[in-house]
């Protein structure tokens, strides 16, 4: 796969698998778009959850016809007894009480979560009109985090015409302590083999490579990449190492000689927030890459989250991406 024939390789790849999908932003007239084009396209069999009058009555206003797009109503559902007690059997411990459950079940976002639960859909989209903290709220109470794993964290697909890199976390964890960065760095190099099919190779990011600065900064790398190793011996995985020589062959051989993964990274993780999202931003708008995501992950299932301002080929394509991460 190659950053030029990247969006339409995903896209096939997830017709082929064709999971159920659950849309629970539905009152938004793209969200009502991504789903025909899904269902043009046989990319995914989409689901739209909410009220169902407004829904349709959004679909007529706009000229759609959403034809047999199925419209899961919470307030009606069959499911929802069901939902009600696996929802409060889940948070019981928590302190949640019936009512509280069946109060968050009025969400469509906890009831899309309910869904993908309970393998009614095989993923969840939303985000196009829900904040990135309910989104993830509702994922970590409805399908919980992945096993091994308890960060939920995000990464983007950077599009090059000649590459593909990963870079995490761009927008969820804004200082993430070194096992925080162990589950991101095994989180990221998971899903980017899932959607690329290509082998990872991960840098744990620092402004020092191999012990040429000393900083406490620099020793949480150095102790995050010492947890994932241990925790996945399989992967190609160092650090910590700064950026040109996890990209530059000649740079990573002279800093970083016999390193799997120097000079030929293509996951790299950013040691907080701050780094990573001015990297991604800046990569995005300098080098020219197409910055696809951010995909929520960490998850047991895939919910994933969109950016507010997205369009419609965004939504299909994070639709796509999350179909291969089922």
């Amino acid at each position: 796969m190659t950053g030029k024939t990247f969006i339409p390789d995903i896209r096939e790849k997830a017709r082929k698998k064709h999971i159920r999908i659950a849309f629970p932003d539905a009152e938004d007239v793209r969200t009502l778009r991504t789903a025909l084009e899904l269902e043009k396209e046989k990319i995914a069999a989409p689901l739209l959850v909410g009220p169902a009058d407004r829904i349709r009555r959004l679909a007529k206003d706009s000229g759609l016809d959403l034809g047999g797009i199925a419209v899961i109503d919470p307030a009606t559902s069959e499911w929802k007894d069901e939902f009600v007690r696996g929802l409060h059997e889940k948070r019981r411990a928590k302190g949640w009480t019936v009512e509280q459950a069946a109060e968050a079940l009025r969400s469509s976002l906890y009831f899309a979560g309910m869904m993908l639960a309970s393998d009614r859909v095989g993923a969840v989209v939303g985000g196009n009109v829900s904040a990135t903290g309910d989104i993830i709220r509702a994922g970590i109470h409805t399908v919980g985090t992945a096993p091994g794993i308890s960060t939920v964290s995000s990464y983007f697909i950077m599009v090059f015409p000649d590459r593909l890199l990963c870079f995490a976390d761009c927008a969820v964890v804004p200082s993430p302590t070194d096992a925080q960065l162990a589950d991101i760095a095994i989180t990221s190099a998971k899903n980017f083999h899932a959607v690329t099919g290509e082998e990872p190779r991960v840098a744990m990011l620092s402004f020092s490579t191999k012990g040429s600065a000393t900083h406490e900064d620099v020793d949480k790398v150095i102790r995050a990449t010492k947890m994932a190793k241990d925790k996945a011996p399989h992967l190609l995985l160092d650090g910590e190492m700064q950026a040109d020589a996890a990209l530059v062959a000649s740079v990573g051989e002279r800093k970083c000689k016999g390193s799997p993964v120097a000079g030929k990274a293509n996951v790299l993780i950013f040691p907080d927030l701050d780094a990573g999202n001015i990297g991604y931003k800046l990569t995005e708008r300098l080098a020219g890459a197409e910055a696809v995501g951010p995909i929520v992950q960490g998850l047991n299932k895939p919910f994933c989250d969109l950016s507010r301002g997205c369009c419609v080929d965004d939504m299909v394509n994070v639709a796509a991406i999350c179909s291969l991460m089922a």
